[in-house]
């Protein structure tokens, strides 16, 4: 459905993404995952033919989004970071006009605004002008007209940026309930996003994909790994002394009298607390937790931990 080859965008000598590829296939809900200046929206640019790359190819539904704008802007829906909205134009004027720019068939016209409308909910605002609606709805509208064409694909590039927790959720639930009717590639720094709305995930950090399975199975890169919340009563620093625990990987300075300890498995737990007690701090807090997507995803673009394959 979707099928990236070898993407690169350059800048000057600034290499906004290099040497990208995946493939989506129909169904699939996946999150373009990484943190700001990652390259998650000049991908989405160039796939949906709106910024040609300095290298590489992307296809839709088969056809080169370069060599064959035209039938991949039939079979796509997109809506940027900001919604392209028309303010002074109602939702349904505004919805019409889309629908005429996206060449739909006039016998299918009135029935596809219907149902972009009633999938994002937006029937009983439909006569309204768009600048006397929260930002929130505004989002939908943009939704709205990504989904006016009935395409195959749904682009969305940030969906839930500068929305308030409801709106948030609302939106989340509205691309919940577009699974398995449309293929959907979103992207967002937001990892909570991902786990409401994704069921695969592709991680991407200085324009490079770092990971690409379904959620689950990344989180298992690291299933062996423990972290260890701990805390004591004093504030004595236990650092070097943590370190030459057999058993324990990593340890880091979380605050006063606050650590994480990463460890092997859960016969240094004994190990830790023997010496928490021996030095004199006391113990107030030891926690020990798997690590999931959050701890994968900050390690593939923050930690300079490498994650066992």
């Amino acid at each position: 459905m979707i099928e990236v080859y070898n993407l690169c965008k350059n800048y000057g000598e600034r290499k906004a993404i290099h040497d990208i590829s995946f493939k989506i296939s129909q169904g699939d809900v996946v999150g373009l995952l990484g943190p700001n200046g990652a390259g998650k929206s000049t991908t989405m640019k160039i796939i949906t033919g709106f910024m040609a790359p300095t290298s590489g190819m992307a296809k839709i539904c088969g056809f080169d989004v370069f060599e064959n704008p035209y039938e991949v802007k039939k079979r796509i829906g997109y809506l940027p970071e900001a919604p392209p909205v028309y303010l002074d134009m109602t939702v349904n004027d505004y919805l019409s006009f889309v629908a005429d720019l996206k060449l739909v068939e006039s016998s299918k016209k009135k029935a596809f605004i219907e149902k972009a409308l009633q999938k994002t909910q937006l029937q009983d605002v439909k006569s309204r002008l768009i600048k006397n609606l929260s930002k929130g709805f505004r989002q939908r509208v943009g939704i709205a007209q990504a989904l006016v064409s009935d395409p195959d694909v749904l682009v969305l590039d940030e969906p839930t940026v500068g929305l308030d927790p409801k709106q948030v959720a609302e939106v989340r639930e509205l691309i919940k309930e577009l699974k398995g009717q449309h293929t959907i590639i979103l992207s967002t720094h937001i990892l909570p996003e991902v786990q409401a709305t994704c069921n695969r995930v592709i991680i991407i950090h200085n324009g490079q994909i770092k990971a690409e399975d379904s959620i689950n199975n990344i989180e298992k890169l690291n299933q062996n790994k423990i972290t260890v919340n701990v805390k004591t009563k004093k504030d004595l620093v236990l650092t070097s002394e943590f370190k030459k625990i057999a058993g324990v990987e990593q340890v880091e300075e979380m605050g006063t009298a606050s650590y994480r300890i990463h460890i092997k498995d859960e016969d240094v737990l004994d190990l830790i607390a023997q010496q928490i007690l021996k030095s004199g701090a006391g113990l107030r807090e030891l926690t020990p937790a798997r690590e999931n997507l959050e701890d994968v995803f900050l390690k593939l673009t923050y930690g300079s931990a490498e994650v066992e394959k």
